[in-house]
């Protein structure tokens, strides 16, 4: 459970610079960041891969507790801290696989009580949005969350941090692992699926956009009908994979830019910034930004480093959660929550 310090009453630009060591390992990401008040001096990671299939949660388990020590060498060094030097501790709790998020949880409590530090608990989706507001100059933004099992339009109203839109199904990530996976390409599918759909647009050569199901209810969508139907076009060998991989851009990136652009309009918002792995696609950013341009709204972008699972995040989220918002856990009865929803965090490090 959290504790929250009632004395805590600093505002962001008083918050001091305080040396925070970050884990992330909700997902097939093990990272290990260092930052010095708004300094981001070290952000390392190991990332699972495979070159068939896809995710099998005992092994990136298994990933993750050989990564650990390698990873925080690595920040460690690049940083120039010490451990010694550490002053909190953050790690990402919430949503993810039960495999991941243990071994992540496991080495920040060890951490936190060898060096007798404060430990944080961070919810990795929200930590993809607050970590806009240090990378970017985005104020109060509208958050294109998309990854491998979160799709989701959040923004900030209220105390939390609310979904207006999310996927009533798979995640777009994982949408594009599993079409990747029956297209024989390996694992992570998105970038895969990316520099097909490159290749359909080389040479003059004009692509066909196939016709694929569009499925957007109000503010969510769905990918499950068109993952069925992208495998039945597969197996019918009737269409080139470049082909497909830039038809199932079009018509994904269209439904989310979509949903997206009602979320806006819906809660007077005129910023936009994308987090999450599928966010590292230039297809999607493009379409986000001319949106935003032909609403004449802000369109931010963080660097690809901080789009995908990155323990920079955790860090920073962490650091503001602990200093703005007076929270630490307790070590030993800290826990994981792989099912935690953004909305059901109280948010109460935002004046």
């Amino acid at each position: 459970m959290h504790k929250k310090n009632t004395a805590a009453n600093a505002t962001a630009k008083d918050t001091p610079r305080l040396v925070v060591l970050g884990i992330e390992s909700t997902a097939h990401t093990f990272g290990v960041a260092i930052l010095e008040g708004k300094t981001i001096l070290a952000n390392e990671k190991l990332a699972y891969t495979t070159e068939s299939g896809g995710m099998i949660p005992a092994k990136v388990g298994l990933h993750h507790e050989a990564a650990y020590l390698p990873v925080l060498q690595q920040a460690l060094q690049k940083s120039g801290k010490k451990l010694s030097e550490i002053q909190l501790v953050a790690f990402s709790d919430a949503p993810g696989l039960g495999h991941a998020l243990r071994i992540g949880a496991a080495a920040a409590r060890s951490l936190s009580l060898e060096l007798g530090v404060p430990l944080v608990g961070v919810n990795h989706c929200i930590a993809h949005l607050e970590i806009a507001s240090l990378v970017t100059a985005a104020a109060d933004p509208v958050l294109l969350y998309c990854s491998g099992a979160n799709t989701q339009v959040i923004a900030y109203d209220q105390g939390k941090y609310r979904v207006f839109g999310e996927t009533l199904d798979t995640g777009v990530g994982n949408f594009l692992d599993t079409v990747a996976r029956d297209m024989g390409l390996g694992f992570p599918g998105g970038p895969k699926i990316e520099s097909l759909s490159l290749g359909a647009i080389i040479d003059g050569r004009l692509p066909e956009l196939i016709s694929l199901p569009y499925t957007v209810k109000g503010m969510d969508v769905s990918f499950a009908g068109l993952q069925t139907n992208v495998l039945q076009k597969i197996q019918s060998g009737s269409y080139t994979q470049e082909d497909l991989a830039y038809s199932i851009q079009e018509s994904v990136f269209a439904m989310l830019v979509e949903i997206a652009e009602r979320a806006m309009a819906h809660i007077g918002k005129s910023e936009l910034v994308l987090g999450g792995g599928v966010a590292c696609n230039k297809r999607l950013q493009a379409m986000c930004e001319l949106m935003c341009r032909e609403r004449g709204a802000k369109f931010f972008c963080p660097e690809n480093q901080f789009l995908v699972d990155n323990a920079a995040m955790i860090a920073w989220t962490g650091s503001i959660m602990h200093l703005l918002g007076g929270i630490s856990v307790d070590p030993q009865l800290s826990k994981i929550k792989p099912y935690e929803r953004t909305d059901e965090i109280i948010v109460c490090w935002k004046n």
